[in-house]
């Protein structure tokens, strides 16, 4: 072994990015490539009674205008958000009506502006509440999970706890706002597509463009060099492919689709809005009786997906009575999406405040509650965890961050006019990984190239792949190089769920070690040709584990509460995580940082609104939906535990991309009832919101 994995390596594409040089979809210039811009419907619900579109062509530079009259048919997709301009029907605002392709982006979009559209249009309901006369329990939430989980009898239970909180809780919609929008550009040569897309994962686009067009799949070629980030939104093809790849069909020529940010939160997938409510009760000592985890969310008429925010109750504590249950409501709204941990970020959340209510009930400090409830096997499946050291985070988290000293009365610390306080939350997130395969190839000269499909979209997987081979390999970390982000490489899963490394690492360890071994046995030279050989996880990686594998984590912030304005700022942000083998410090704090600071957004800052009269989301862009910017982070430490874990893979790793943001905002929020004594139940915590409540002098529940 040669000990970079481990090691704080930097990133390999460090360099093309600060120097401008690295290749996004956008920047794939071919001869004649032509710009393409999109035109989104402006009701709400309806259909398309006519395009006029001869203002748009008449526009210099405009080359087509496709419309569902004469776009290129598609077969039917799969993901119904896919069948764009193949029928009038518009089943929510933002929907593609039209899509102009000029010479310039400039000439595409004054064409997009002059093309007019006339629609029959048709009532619509995008107001979710909890008693929504079309709230259903479906058979699954996301990820395949059941909606429905119940043990014992937890209505029974509560009613005769000794100690009850009977709480709601509201996480508004949210958006992925990656900093490269959703962007693809299309080539089509003697029947053969090729595409450059912002994507998380290449293989899932080839195969739906194959299918959408009716093409071999040995005749479709996508590649993802670099991607500005995706936090979920790109984790399966979105309209700017199929749009891209269409116009350059209709129009034989390369077009190149980049979707304006305003466009995104309609058509790339958000977090759906969750209503939660939590039901927890417990015995004198604080140990749970009864946990009720309900929650409400919505999905389009078009594609239905179920926010699975009731799960991490299934995870975390030792109750003998629990239900868990989703129900969802099918409105005229913009088909949701994964978002950085989809289910745990809002369903922990929810539950975490909730724990911290209860330990306010019982007078009894928040992280000595947690701890009393740690169980010995996973609640939901009875399997025993192959490895679980939440309890050492929690207790390394206080003693890093100096909880001992904490006054627990609310409301007693101040400076002036502002209130501080400080406040807790544990974090998890599920082991994922899927088959993957990898090649790896020694060379004459002394080095090594492994080749794999994988997909980095900043996390610097190119780098933590190319340690994994150097270790196996048993070579130092600047003899291999490593090739990923295309469909002519080995086959790989996307990279989401946290699972990318898991699965790609594994393969490349795979492959990279059965080299070893065939160079250890050959004699001679290397052939100039080199030595090959591939590595395939199916029927290892995919196999069922006996374990239950989950990342655990906890949570501690400081905040301050300005009583004059209302303005919550974060003093403190401390995140201790037991994640396995951590296989590139470096790296790792920078997805542990960045995922607490996407948890502070959705506390403080991040939020949007649906307007039920014209059907759409308010906040559209980053002048309104507001993201945290340096100033409002400042204090943030990320750490981990040396946790060893043999059931996961060969490196011993779990994932790391989303456990960041899981519980930071039920920490923040925590803190803010520690400052004000006032317990706020809906996010974000904006100036406005705080200042009523601290007006009010009194707990606000979640409308």
């Amino acid at each position: 072994m040669t000990g970079s994995v481990g090691a704080p390596a930097e990133r390999r594409e460090g360099h093309e990015k600060v120097t401008g040089t690295a290749r996004y979809a956008a920047e794939f210039h071919s001869p004649g490539r032509a710009q393409a811009w999109p035109v989104p419907a402006r009701v709400a619900r309806g259909r398309v009674s006519g395009v006029d579109t001869a203002a748009a062509l008449a526009e210099p530079g405009v080359i087509a205008v496709l419309t569902h009259e004469n776009a290129p048919r598609l077969a039917e997709p799969d993901d119904p958000t896919l069948a764009v301009l193949q029928n009038a029907r518009v089943p929510h605002r933002g929907w593609f009506v039209a899509l102009v392709v000029a010479e310039t982006l400039e000439a595409a979009r004054a064409g997009a502006s002059a093309v007019r559209v006339s629609y029959e249009t048709e009532d619509h309901d995008v107001a979710l509440t909890a008693s929504h006369p079309g709230v259903y329990v479906p058979e699954e939430a996301n990820g395949g999970h059941p909606a429905v989980r119940e043990q014992g009898d937890p209505d029974r239970a509560f009613g005769s706890s000794a100690t009850r909180v009977d709480v709601a809780y509201r996480v508004p919609p949210l958006h992925n706002h990656p900093m490269e929008p959703h962007t693809s550009t299309a080539r089509w040569e003697d029947g053969r597509l090729t595409v450059h897309t912002s994507s998380q994962g290449t293989g899932a686009v080839l195969a739906v463009l194959a299918g959408l067009f009716g093409l071999p799949k040995e005749r479709v070629v996508v590649t993802a060099e670099h991607v500005g980030g995706g936090f979920g939104s790109k984790g399966t093809p979105r309209p700017d492919v199929v749009l891209a790849a269409m116009a350059a069909r209709a129009t034989g020529r390369p077009v190149t689709v980049a979707l304006p940010r305003r466009f995104l939160p309609a058509v790339v997938g958000h977090r759906a809005p969750t209503l939660h409510r939590l039901r927890l009760g417990s015995d004198a000592d604080g140990r749970l009786t009864s946990l009720v985890h309900e929650v409400t969310t919505h999905t389009s008429r078009i594609k239905e997906f179920v926010e699975q925010a009731a799960v991490p109750a299934r995870v975390m504590y030792a109750a003998p009575h629990s239900r868990t249950l989703h129900r969802v409501a099918a409105l005229d709204v913009p088909s949701p999406s994964w978002m950085r941990a989809p289910g745990e970020a809002p369903g922990m959340y929810a539950l975490e405040s909730a724990m911290d209510e209860l330990a306010t009930e019982l007078g009894m400090d928040p992280v000595e509650l947690r701890v009393r409830n740690e169980p010995d096997v996973e609640p939901d499946s009875g399997r025993p965890f192959s490895s679980r050291h939440l309890v050492e985070c929690l207790r390394e988290g206080a003693r890093r961050f100096g909880w001992d000293g904490r006054d627990p009365r609310p409301g007693t610390r101040r400076d002036g006019s502002v209130l501080l306080g400080t406040g807790v939350a544990a974090a998890t997130y599920p082991v994922m990984v899927g088959p993957s395969t990898a090649a790896a190839r020694a060379l004459p000269d002394g080095t090594f190239l492994v080749r794999i499909n994988a997909t980095d979209i900043g996390t610097g997987a190119r780098t933590v792949l190319a340690q994994i081979g150097a270790d196996a390999l048993g070579v130092p970390l600047d003899r291999v190089r490593i090739e990923v982000g295309s469909t002519e490489l080995p086959s790989a899963p996307l990279a989401g769920g946290s699972s990318g490394t898991a699965s790609w690492g594994w393969a490349v360890h795979d492959a990279c070690a059965g080299l070893a071994r065939r160079l250890a046995e050959h004699t001679g030279a290397v052939p100039e040709q080199g030595l090959d050989v591939r590595a395939d996880t199916r029927g290892a990686a995919d196999a069922e584990s006996d374990f239950a594998r989950h990342a655990f984590g906890a949570h501690f912030a400081e905040v301050r509460v300005d009583t004059v304005s209302g303005e919550v700022r974060v003093g403190r942000l401390l995140g201790v995580y037991a994640v396995g083998r951590v296989l590139n410090a470096r790296t790792a704090r920078s997805q542990f940082v960045g995922g607490m600071t996407m948890g502070l957004g959705m506390a403080l800052t991040e939020g949007s609104t649906m307007d039920a009269a014209f059907g759409d989301f308010t906040e559209s862009d980053l002048a309104s939906y507001h993201v945290p910017v340096h100033a409002d982070v400042t204090g943030i430490e990320a750490h981990w535990l040396d946790e060893e874990d043999s059931r996961l893979n060969p490196m011993g790793s779990k994932g790391i991309g989303e456990i960041g943001i899981v519980g930071t905002a039920a920490a923040i929020g925590n803190a803010v009832h520690h400052a004000t004594g006032v317990r706020f139940r809906e996010l974000p915590l904006t100036p406005d919101r705080v200042l009523t409540g601290l007006l009010d002098g009194r707990t606000r529940k979640a409308v």
